[in-house]
């Protein structure tokens, strides 16, 4: 019998993001620690109502109970990360066009202001987790979230993140959280997949 939860696949080759990310990051920080949250998963879920729901339907079902702490933060992860590579791209970053680039500049000011506050919300998420790019309600906002914590539990839709667990960067960047942050936001972010996030 299949496992219930897989690990989706990457939407570009393992060393598609270098020299910015290092194919020996992807190796690590998605086959085996983004693995390791599906396999975990998949042996929470045995024998339970769990294994037959889909992963965002898990995390909203785990979401804030104590007694299921360890199957929303695998769960959580396994999405958080997928969502992740997919902010990503090859030749991304920059200031974006498009619809997105319109609610950027209603929401925040204009793209710098926005992109100062998003750099600012990944540096001072303390210790591991995420800051988000979401929509709430009309308007864009940046939120960051502690561990496996996601927007969508919250009711806002997530377009973006960046991952600051330190194994998202510490082969390539070591301490230099900062640099991580701006290379991703300036480099890497792949607006297309927000756009497609913000249409829904």
């Amino acid at each position: 019998m299949s496992a219930p939860f897989s690990l989706p696949a990457l939407p570009y080759a393992d060393n598609a993001l270098e020299p910015l990310i290092s194919a020996n990051t992807i190796s690590f920080h998605y086959g085996k620690h983004h693995k390791a949250y599906v396999d975990n998963l998949n042996k929470l879920a045995e024998g339970k109502d769990i294994a037959q729901m889909s992963l965002v339907d898990v995390i909203k079902h785990s979401a804030g109970k104590a007694d299921m702490v360890g199957v929303f933060n695998n769960a959580a992860q396994i999405w958080n990360h997928t969502f992740y590579w997919n902010s990503l791209k090859p030749n991304g970053g920059g200031k974006p066009g498009g619809t997105i680039g319109a609610m950027i500049d209603k929401s925040f000011g204009d793209y710098d202001k926005f992109k100062a506050e998003f750099a600012n919300a990944a540096m001072t998420q303390f210790g591991s987790g995420w800051a988000w790019l979401v929509k709430d309600g009309d308007a864009l906002k940046v939120v960051k979230t502690p561990n496996a914590e996601v927007p969508f539990t919250k009711g806002q839709t997530p377009l973006l993140t960046i991952d600051v667990w330190e194994h998202a960067y510490y082969i390539d960047y070591q301490n230099l959280r900062a640099k991580y942050v701006e290379t991703l936001i300036d480099k890497l972010m792949n607006w297309e997949f927000a756009e497609k996030n913000l249409a829904g």
